[in-house]
């Protein structure tokens, strides 16, 4: 199956807009079966990529310093961190060194719905299980090189 049968449209001005639109098609078709496996735990991508970052971090983080960071740089950080917050997944307290900013930390809880998702990274890498490792290889190649050029 390819794109032209998935999206019914048989011609393309050339290679370039067909492969614009085909990593348009393929990014909303992954993050679809990303969002799936997230929902079996009641979090989103998002959320997930912000409990990541704050686990890998060496001290608590602003909400500037996590968007930074962040996968979606158009994602509402602060919403999401007090969706987080709700959860008990997260804990915020006033910066010590600049009272208006929030340093941001991840829970004992948080840290332990990581744990769980851990287990399950096969599930979640099995979502590309039509590449091999070679090709998953070449893929991430390509896609560096595209945005390396578009700058």
């Amino acid at each position: 199956m390819g794109i032209e049968k998935d999206i019914q449209q048989q011609s393309f001005r050339n290679e370039h807009q067909k492969a614009a639109v085909n990593i348009l098609f393929s990014g909303s078709w992954l993050n679809e079966h990303i969002k799936q496996f997230f929902e079996q735990e009641d979090i989103t991508s998002q959320q997930y990529n912000i409990l990541r970052i704050l686990r890998g971090a060496d001290k608590p983080l602003s909400t500037l310093q996590i968007r930074e960071r962040m996968l979606d740089k158009m994602s509402d950080t602060s919403r999401i961190v007090e969706r987080l917050l709700k959860k008990g997944l997260v804990e915020k307290k006033i910066c010590a060194t600049d009272k208006r900013l929030v340093d941001v930390n991840i829970s004992k809880k948080g840290i332990a719905l990581l744990d769980k998702l851990d287990t399950k990274n096969d599930q979640l890498d099995a979502i590309l299980h039509g590449l091999t490792h070679d090709e998953a290889k070449v893929l991430n190649g390509l896609l560096d090189k595209m945005r390396e050029k578009a700058c």
